[in-house]
């Protein structure tokens, strides 16, 4: 089983990469982000892979980092996700997102992804929740040291700020990652108008 490449990028399609190691070219699925993301035809690249066995043949699927992988194989241990739509999921939101997108319960976040509807939404974050933090990777907020990624309280405000602040331009994550902070400042019962004016005031910083 393969669980790693390293090798020179040889070509690529709108799904695939073709990663030469060796002499030896593999064939790579890859989503539009992890795509996006790899260097040049003719450049060096390292990706953590997951081997999928198919009656067809055998299909490596490409990540970035062992964290995105992670959540790939924890999608498809939720009902009605398989590898093409937990490809779908991180092809659209990075590991921090998701794991901010499940922290928060937010299944309209998840539900950005092609081919995500609202009931797989809900299930990818109602089924994944149990397994935070293990699989959130630390994000980084204007700079500073990275950061665990903390479960946030339910309830509207806690929702409603980290809209209000993706919604001016921040990331989702960098947005979650402040509202977690603004409520260790306000406590667990403020209210949404506080939490937005404390994310801002972490965001500036």
């Amino acid at each position: 089983m393969i669980g790693k490449l390293t090798g020179i990028v040889d070509s690529l399609t709108l799904t695939t990469a073709i990663i030469d190691v060796g002499g030896v070219g593999y064939e790579v699925t890859l989503g539009a982000r992890q795509l996006s993301a790899l260097p040049p035809v003719g450049e060096p690249v390292t990706l953590s892979i997951d081997t999928h066995f198919r009656e067809d043949g055998v299909r490596l699927y490409g990540f970035a980092t062992e964290h995105e992988r992670a959540w790939f194989r924890a999608l498809q241990a939720v009902q009605g996700v398989g590898a093409k739509v937990a490809l779908a999921v991180l092809g659209t939101l990075s590991a921090a997102d998701l794991a901010n997108a499940v922290a928060l319960q937010d299944k309209n976040h998840v539900a950005r992804a092609q081919g995500v509807g609202p009931k797989v939404a809900a299930r990818i974050v109602a089924e994944l929740k149990d397994k935070m933090p293990a699989l959130a990777p630390a994000i980084v907020i204007g700079g500073a040291a990275p950061q665990p990624i903390a479960v946030l309280p339910e309830g509207l405000a806690a929702r409603d700020a980290v809209s209000a602040l993706t919604n001016l331009g921040y990331a989702h994550g960098e947005a979650a990652a402040a509202v977690s902070t603004a409520i260790g400042v306000a406590g667990r019962e403020a209210r949404a108008e506080e939490l937005i004016r404390l994310g801002l005031k972490e965001l500036a910083q």
